[in-house]
């Protein structure tokens, strides 16, 4: 099933503030950056989504990047649930009540975890199959090994397998840095940022994975969405493009340069909720 909704946070209070991964050098133009995300709420509109919105509260200037703050998950069973995250930076920890209370408020299930003394960072590196078959775990520069064990004991118990993938290179600190589904059978992803037994994973769980050069992933060519035969996209580099062509899958290219500047583009900031 695809997804009809995605949660966003208006970037009312964004700026590049304290620096939490090598990217976070360069003050944000803040009318530049509104305007941005302005057009990606019309792009997720203009592939069919609903647009949903939390409100952005002043001071957590990361809030914007609605991947991280959980996991969101649907069983047969219990419904749709969410999994809070353990952020890694004490600034990014002050989120996740919001989130988990917005979530909460329509009805989610919220299933916590002891994650004390370790970390887990949500839908940064924790990434669905497409079809849901099993979920993709990213650990090592922000989600700790611990962290990933915890949540994937917890996903046995709904039937949901977990694969862990260690991440070995601090500029793509999370999981959809460097792998980027397409569908159920194909994927874009940065072979140097994982281990080698993480690769050896990825190899065995998609039918094609399209390779992205190091300055190809620099330019977050991983971190975009596909989502109902589009693949929406801040640039459009020669090894994405090429796996569009394969996968049959039309780009549309929104520039999010403002926020790329903290770290995240498109898949960063959104969260789908189905």
């Amino acid at each position: 099933m695809m997804p009809s909704r995605v949660l966003l946070c208006p970037p009312t209070y964004f700026e590049v503030r304290d620096r939490k991964n090598p990217y976070m050098r360069v003050a944000v133009d803040r009318a530049l950056a509104s305007s941005q995300w302005q057009k990606l709420c019309q792009s997720f509109r203009s592939v069919g989504l609903e647009v949903e919105l939390i409100e952005p509260v002043k001071d957590l200037e990361d809030m914007v990047f609605a991947a991280n703050q959980v996991f969101v998950g649907r069983h047969a069973t219990i419904g749709d649930f969410v999994v809070p995250s353990e952020m890694r930076f004490p600034s990014r920890q002050k989120e996740v009540p919001h989130y988990v209370d917005w979530f909460a408020a329509r009805g989610y299930e919220i299933r916590g975890l002891d994650l004390s003394g370790e970390f887990l960072e949500g839908g940064g590196d924790l990434l669905w199959h497409p079809g849901k078959s099993k979920i993709w775990a990213g650990f090592g520069i922000r989600s700790s090994k611990g962290g990933v064990e915890r949540f994937a004991a917890s996903m046995a118990e709904l039937g949901f397998p977990v694969t862990p993938l260690e991440l070995v290179d601090e500029y793509f600190y999370h999981l959809d840095t460097c792998l980027s589904p397409l569908n159920t059978e194909a994927a874009i992803f940065y072979p140097e940022a994982f281990s080698e037994d993480a690769r050896a994973e990825l190899q065995d769980g998609w039918k094609r994975l399209y390779r992205v050069n190091r300055e190809e992933a620099l330019q977050f060519a991983c971190n975009g969405v596909a989502v109902n035969g589009r693949y929406i996209t801040s640039r459009l580099l020669p090894a994405v493009a090429r796996a569009f062509h394969e996968e049959n899958l039309t780009p549309l290219v929104v520039d999010v340069s403002e926020f790329e500047k903290s770290g995240g583009s498109i898949f960063c900031m959104k969260m789908f909720l189905d």
